[in-house]
């Protein structure tokens, strides 16, 4: 029995050495490991006086320092080339499930609430003449995360809509500028363009690759002066903690682009961008580019709040525009044990709200562009449920001969015409009420790609001053004939412009950890109607990949990770000189579908 028992022991100790000893492929060493070991080995010889690895690693990472990209190039090749090997050889694994259980974001309404409670009367002035004046009627100091996981589980970044019970309630600008008080018409925020005219910002608020210091915002907010630097700070710590903050700690220094010329804060879309970056942050978060979820969800919590009504006795109902000033802590705390007690999120009733202003200030005045001339009365209906036939809108009799300023509904008033805010780029328009021209406006600014150019101007003006000013710095090309070109290891970007219309396209190139991204996009507002089709490839000797898809409009140019169609080309389609050879073609008319070759 004892020799039966020690054979089983002897047995299972040898499969668990097996177990043990079982090799896995070891992940391949970056470039700098390259470089290490052969310097390690190189230093040893000439340093035979040396106190052994430390030392040699320690010369070995001053050396790694001071070497440039060039020299580097070396050991990047010989680790891609590494790492390819590695992809094509390695067993797949199955990716392990991941559930969202705890949700993690930098949004924090408390932080800008604390600031908020320390602001002079001037400076809650200055606040209001940049069109900021909603956020000092702030008054939720907490997210509910859980609400906020839910929310973020059926929300559409494609479709831009929530799915609730079996319905889709779209999501808006106009509904940033209904829940948030933010304006949602005027010209485009362009978070992009010159480094240089940034550097001086840059410099001023210790700016890193990281981005800016949240508490370097704070201290400075501290200070009693109203003046451009105090604007400046607080519109960066608003987007930061916020508006739209991302999945790092700090502010984007990206910000500082159009914080520039503190004299047109207030002109700016507020609601299509806060809306545009909660997108793209939330896609980001989905793909597992970052761990974090960035964006408003504040924003995202109210909305649910206002689009599904909780039925009963008592039950709150916020005042109208901005609902960000009718949510506080006990609001909230009773609508969440509302929530409960009817089993959860999502039982509500989903509704259709009208959505009615009554804002007598004038930040609010010139954020609808639909100015009263005495014929319209002050009281406020909230909460009516408007029946919906087709396009027809069927609204109580009261509301539209009081003259309310109601969402989805066109109310004739007596208003003088106002201007375009594009009229210096070339617009001629005249706003009458409840005029959305601006959102469509042709002539929205855009700003001139280059990195030494900081010139803004309509699509048209840029494609004239591009043509003039910059002709030997992009391609021109044919549409429906393919262009061979080829982009640098630190190239970012290239201008391609068409020959028979001047429209300016944008062939970006980004990096990610195992490739580069690479997109077109057109040069010209967003609201722009007209798409081009696109073609990309990128070859390898018998190896190609392939994209085809439509472009989207951008303002200038695109940085981090594209919020559009992209082809990710892995490194080893690099040629050996560091260089990504493409072939492109651009098609004038969709209805092309076939091959430009």
């Amino acid at each position: 029995m004892m020799a039966k028992r020690k054979a089983e022991e002897h047995i299972e100790l040898e499969g668990k050495r097996k177990k043990k000893n079982k090799l896995v492929t070891p992940r391949p060493a970056c470039s700098w490991v390259h470089f290490s070991r052969e310097f390690i080995k190189e230093y040893s010889v000439s340093h035979p006086e040396s106190s052994g690895l430390k030392a040699a690693t320690k010369a070995a990472s001053d050396a790694w320092k001071l070497m440039s990209l060039e020299e580097k190039a070396k050991y990047t090749r010989r680790a891609r080339e590494v790492w390819d090997n590695y992809l094509s050889t390695a067993p797949a694994r199955a990716p392990k499930p991941r559930k969202q259980t705890k949700l993690v974001t930098r949004c924090s309404p408390g932080r800008l609430f604390n600031v908020l409670q320390c602001l002079t009367t001037e400076q809650k002035d200055a606040v209001k003449s940049m069109g900021f004046g909603s956020l000092l009627g702030l008054r939720c100091r907490t997210l509910r995360r859980s609400l906020c996981l839910w929310l973020l589980q059926r929300f559409d970044t494609s479709g831009r809509s929530l799915e609730i019970r079996g319905e889709r309630i779209p999501i808006s600008p106009k509904d940033v500028e209904f829940v948030m008080g933010l304006a949602a018409s005027g010209k485009d925020v362009v978070n992009s363009g010159p480094d240089d005219l940034i550097a001086g910002l840059r410099r001023s608020y210790n700016a890193t690759n990281r981005g800016i210091s949240v508490r370097l915002l704070e201290e400075r907010l501290k200070a009693p002066e109203a003046g451009e630097e105090f604007k400046r700070s607080f519109v960066l710590y608003a987007l930061g903690t916020l508006l739209s903050p991302t999945a790092r700690l700090d502010v984007s220094p990206s910000f500082l682009h159009f914080l520039t010329n503190m004299d047109v804060i207030h002109q700016y879309n507020w609601g299509n961008f806060l809306l545009d970056r909660l997108v793209r942050e939330v896609s980001r978060f989905r793909q597992g580019k970052q761990r974090a979820v960035g964006g408003c969800l504040l924003f995202l919590q109210l909305f649910y709040y206002e689009s599904i009504s909780i039925v009963g006795p008592g039950a709150l109902v916020p005042t109208p525009m901005p609902c960000l000033s009718s949510w506080g802590e006990e609001e909230i705390t009773e609508r969440e044990k509302r929530e409960r007690d009817l089993g959860g999120y999502g039982f509500g009733e989903v509704i259709f709200k009208d959505r009615c202003t009554n804002m007598e200030s004038s930040e609010y005045r010139s954020h609808i562009d639909c100015l009263p001339t005495g014929k319209t009365s002050t009281g406020v209906a909230h909460g009516s449920v408007f029946e919906q036939e087709g396009d027809k809108i069927d609204a109580p009799n009261n509301l539209i001969s009081s003259g309310l300023v109601c969402r989805e509904i066109d109310v004739v008033t007596e208003s003088a015409g106002t201007p375009c805010q594009n009229k210096e780029y070339g617009c001629n328009g005249i706003l009458d009420y409840n005029n959305d021209h601006e959102e469509t406006c042709i002539f929205s600014p855009c700003a001139c790609p280059l990195l030494n150019c900081n010139f803004i101007g309509s699509s048209e003006q840029l494609s004239l001053h591009f043509s003039s000013k910059h002709w030997d710095s992009g391609r021109r090309f044919r549409y429906n004939s393919p262009l061979s070109v080829s982009l640098g290891m630190n190239e970012q970007f290239l201008v391609l412009q068409a020959e028979v219309d001047g429209v300016l396209f944008l062939l970006s190139k980004g990096v990610e950890s195992i490739g580069n991204t690479i997109t077109i996009t057109c040069i010209g507002p967003s609201s722009s109607k007209e798409k081009f089709l696109y073609d990309i490839v990128a070859g390898r000797g018998v190896s190609s990949l392939r994209l085809k898809s439509l472009t989207e409009y951008f303002p200038g140019r695109v940085e981090g990770f594209p919020p559009m169609d992209f082809l990710l080309i892995p490194f080893r389609f690099l040629g050996y000189s560091g260089l990504l050879e493409l072939e492109v073609c651009i098609w004038n008319s969709t209805e092309l579908g076939a091959d430009c070759s």
